[in-house]
């Protein structure tokens, strides 16, 4: 993403992807971006938090990611330049779309969704 200029899109507990991440200035990729994730609070409503190697919030947090989320649930999206991330599962969508504007193919989301699955009702 950094180097080939191409936007990543991560939802939920993908951004855990970017825990080990440098940019090339050695610092976390994610530092100094604004970011989400699943939050502590949706992932204390699930499971208990002590069995989880890293929580994506606090990972985010300590990485030096301006991190930030709406209520439990809830849709949220953040662009920071070529890096998008989304809460939760409710937030493909708002990734999807965010993605896609990045990659200058606008209103796509629904075309995509029904060629592939027929049409929605």
């Amino acid at each position: 993403m950094a180097r080939t200029r191409r936007p990543l899109g991560l939802v939920c507990h993908g951004p855990g992807a970017l825990r080990s991440t440098r940019a090339s200035n050695g610092l976390p990729l994610v530092a100094g971006k604004s970011v989400t994730g699943f939050s502590n609070l949706e992932e204390a409503a699930i499971e208990p938090t002590d069995v989880l190697p890293f929580l994506v919030e606090d990972m985010l947090r300590n990485n030096g990611g301006n991190y930030s989320r709406k209520e439990k649930w809830q849709p949220y999206a953040i662009s920071d330049g070529d890096l998008i991330t989304g809460q939760n599962p409710a937030s493909s969508e708002a990734v999807a779309n965010a993605l896609l504007d990045r990659l200058g193919i606008k209103g796509q989301t629904q075309k995509l969704v029904t060629s592939r699955l027929g049409a929605l009702e």
